[in-house]
């Protein structure tokens, strides 16, 4: 009996200290609301000048906002060291064209190490998971928003703002944090980038991961459940995020905002140089982008070709992608390597964080734009090789098999692979390919590719948060 009313007592006590933080936390906004005269929206983006596709998603979503609500301000919480905000808006200028309308407050948060994966070794998705809730209190206590919008995927951190900040939650997913297929490939014991060899070996380990696995998706889809408003960017990824967080209701497919404009304002080829075809892959140089599968591809279609006209001296293979740190950098030391063992080094290029004018061009000149990621949420690079008149062979699963490399108008627009065997079929079958059939195939991927532009994205975003604003705005 004591224990049970120390039980009891503990319980009380945390409940009352719960409560104290959301009652002070309240207090907080009714200040800030009192002296701005206005709600506010905030935007948790730890990383908002990485420069990806995510952070295009965010200027086109803070743009969009901004122009439609007037009256309201807006927040982002970041955790970017040694940059202003005047520098982050800048390269967001200059790397996607996006200058907003009005200016926007930066909340730099100090422990953004919290939710990196080099900080742990073990047990990394409950780790970052974790961290990302001690980050998430510590952008609450900075600023008590109206409107909080994780835009990276930090789920764990929605029911910190919604149930303690008391505020209006939603989020935009780009690729759910864990998934069904993660646990069947960890249930079949397949080693793949996420699944290492010795534990896929071991029935134990693999077991002991499948149930980490199931209860981390359980508190998963609790904490993705307290969102008001759910946006996932492709079919593959809401499939996910229904089987999970279970609120078919407040979910939506909203595209993501791609530069295609950029692309298409190039005049598209009918056929392209025969002398010499290039096959170009872009994307960075992580382990889930397999580029090792591409080499080894690649390699079979040259064995396929042979030394004669059209043959190995007619091929090569480019690599277009950034390094984020020195783990992707040894990752391209492995792939010359690799090269060098199948004796396709001379036929290889590596072009290594090159500025957009060059990738445009090198897209805008290839035959085929390469793509080799199992179950790749979206695939911007995808509908960017669509959008540049490159014949795209990409992975078959995924957005690009669900969302992207779909008939257009009974059209085909591009090519699916999933095997060494298969790619280097599929690349056989685009290199003799006549001009007119490249030409149809381009003209159908490139009128295709209009549903994942700005305008689409900007104007699916406001419909899919008119709901939630027009409650803070009347």
């Amino acid at each position: 009996m004591p224990c049970v009313y120390l039980s009891l007592a503990l319980t009380l006590l945390l409940l009352l200290v719960l409560l104290g933080l959301r009652v002070w936390l309240q207090g907080r906004r009714k200040t800030r609301r009192a002296q701005d005269g206005g709600p506010a929206v905030a935007f948790f983006h730890p990383y908002c000048n990485a420069g990806g596709g995510g952070e295009r998603v965010l200027w086109c979503s803070l743009r969009a906002l901004m122009n439609r609500y007037p009256n309201v301000s807006f927040v982002v919480y970041t955790g970017d060291k040694g940059v202003t905000g005047e520098q982050v808006l800048e390269g967001a200028r200059q790397r996607f064209n996006i200058t907003l309308p009005r200016p926007v407050t930066f909340i730099f948060l100090r422990h953004r190490g919290l939710v990196e994966a080099a900080s742990y070794p073990h047990f990394t998705l409950l780790g970052q998971s974790l961290g990302s809730m001690f980050l998430g209190w510590e952008a609450l206590t900075a600023f008590v928003p109206d409107l909080y919008v994780d835009s990276m995927g930090y789920a764990f951190t929605l029911p910190i703002f919604r149930y303690l900040g008391s505020c209006k939650v939603a989020s935009y997913v780009h690729y759910p944090t864990v998934s069904t297929d993660m646990l069947t490939v960890v249930r079949e014991r397949n080693p793949r980038f996420n699944n290492a060899d010795f534990i896929s070996r071991n029935p134990v380990l693999s077991a002991v991961k499948v149930l980490y696995y199931c209860l981390f998706a359980l508190l998963y889809g609790l904490a993705g459940s307290c969102s008001d408003v759910v946006m996932v960017n492709s079919t593959w990824t809401l499939g996910h995020i229904l089987a999970l967080w279970r609120c078919p209701g407040r979910t939506s497919v909203v595209y993501p905002p791609c530069d295609v404009r950029a692309f298409l304002d190039v005049p598209g080829r009918a056929g392209g140089d025969t002398k010499c075809q290039s096959i170009v892959s872009v994307g960075q140089f992580r382990p889930e982008k397999d580029h090792l599968l591409q080499i080894r591809a690649f390699a079979k279609l040259l064995d396929r070709k042979g030394d004669g006209p059209g043959g190995r001296e007619a091929l090569r293979l480019v690599l277009i992608g950034g390094c984020r740190n020195q783990e992707d950098e040894d990752r391209v030391l492995m792939l010359r390597g690799l090269c060098q063992e199948l004796g396709v080094s001379d036929r290889v290029d590596f072009k290594l964080n090159v500025p957009f004018d060059e990738l445009k061009r090198e897209l805008v000149s290839a035959t085929i734009g390469l793509h080799t990621m199992w179950n790749e949420h979206f695939g911007i690079g995808v509908v960017e090789c669509m959008a540049a008149g490159t014949i795209v062979l990409a992975h078959k699963s995924g957005g690009p098999k669900l969302d992207i490399v779909v008939p257009h108008e009974g059209r085909q627009t591009g090519f699916l692979a999933d095997s060494e065997d298969s790619y280097a079929a599929a690349m056989e079958i685009i290199l003799a390919l006549t001009p007119s059939a490249r030409l149809e195939i381009k003209r159908a991927a490139r009128e295709s590719v209009g549903r994942f532009s700005d305008q689409e994205f900007e104007a699916c975003f406001l419909a899919a948060t008119e709901a939630l604003m027009s409650q803070l705005v009347r």
